[in-house]
């Protein structure tokens, strides 16, 4: 029996395998499907975006090269470029200018590839590796609920360099990667690109859990540093998501454990729901979705 559902195993691993193999991927990355698969892959789409003419671009291309984030005259200027649709190829140059990365990077006394290096100690000693964190979540479930369970206290002795913090947060991301744009060929499968975009999406979340430990991990962060991924190297992806989450006129609070900015996000949906769809807002008041705290049918939502 074992061999045969072994056998099983194989052929649906090799049939999988076939099929990415075989995935076709728009400009963006993402894998087409038919027209008649788009219903089960939702985040499929076909997309259209403004294209500049290559005067705009050569206009472009020279604001970024002088830019001053203080300047009224930039901010201005690439404002209106963003309304024309900035180019895919000079997107993260964009976002780079606009969160103030480097800046952020220069100021800041942590060190992006120590911190992976002082990561890779209690990875190491759970026998789980960066390049295979998918493969490692029974494992990290495992240890971690055989600590849960007999309450033990890892020493911090040269035996081990792990947590129960440790164990608790690869487990978490690792849970994340799996669920973060998986028709995207850097997330897709097991190719060599896809475990490499795994690793650094990995690296990328648990090395900001480490840069705020106050913010932590949660669940949805996988989904922004992914997109920013896409268009930049892996240590200015870290510094764009740290500006993302840190600056107050972007994501800040969002993710921490007070919840207060995204009970205000949900009171302003909740009116906007109201005033713009009131049969819909009518019947999830008859059917009780409001009796709770509004954080309950709106919070999860807006934190993915």
């Amino acid at each position: 029996m074992r061999r045969r559902s072994s056998v099983h195993a194989s052929r649906r691993s090799s049939t999988l395998r076939r099929r990415s193999e075989n995935v076709r991927f728009d400009e963006f990355g993402f894998a087409r499907v038919k027209r008649k698969d788009q219903k089960l892959h939702h985040r499929c789409h076909d997309y259209s975006y403004p294209q500049l003419c290559s005067v705009r671009v050569k206009e472009l291309c020279e604001l970024l090269s002088y830019w001053n984030g203080a300047s009224f005259i930039c901010k201005s200027q690439i404002e209106r470029f963003i309304r024309m649709g900035i180019p895919p190829n000079l997107r993260g140059r964009v976002w780079k200018c606009l969160l103030g990365t480097d800046s952020l990077r220069e100021s800041s006394d942590f060190n992006y590839q120590k911190c992976l290096s002082e990561v890779r100690g209690p990875l190491v000693d759970l026998g789980v590796s960066e390049y295979g964190i998918l493969s490692a979540i029974a494992t990290l479930s495992d240890t971690q609920n055989d600590l849960d369970l007999n309450h033990q206290q890892l020493s911090s002795g040269p035996e081990t360099c792990y947590s129960i913090d440790d164990i608790r947060l690869f487990r978490q991301i690792a849970l994340d990667l799996q669920r973060s744009f998986p028709t995207h060929r850097s997330l897709m499968g097991d190719s060599p690109e896809a475990i490499e975009g795994q690793a650094k999406l990995f690296r990328v979340l648990t090395a900001y859990a480490k840069y705020n430990p106050q913010v932590g991990y949660s669940q949805g962060m996988s989904y922004i540093a992914a997109v920013l991924l896409m268009q930049l190297g892996e240590e200015e992806a870290f510094w764009a998501l740290a500006a993302l989450l840190d600056k107050p006129k972007y994501l800040a609070k969002l993710f921490d454990l007070s919840l207060n900015k995204v009970q205000h996000q949900v009171k302003v949906f909740d009116q906007f729901l109201k005033h713009r769809k009131p049969q819909l807002y009518q019947h999830m008041g008859a059917v009780h979705c409001f009796d709770s705290c509004p954080v309950g049918y709106g919070g999860p939502r807006l934190g993915t």
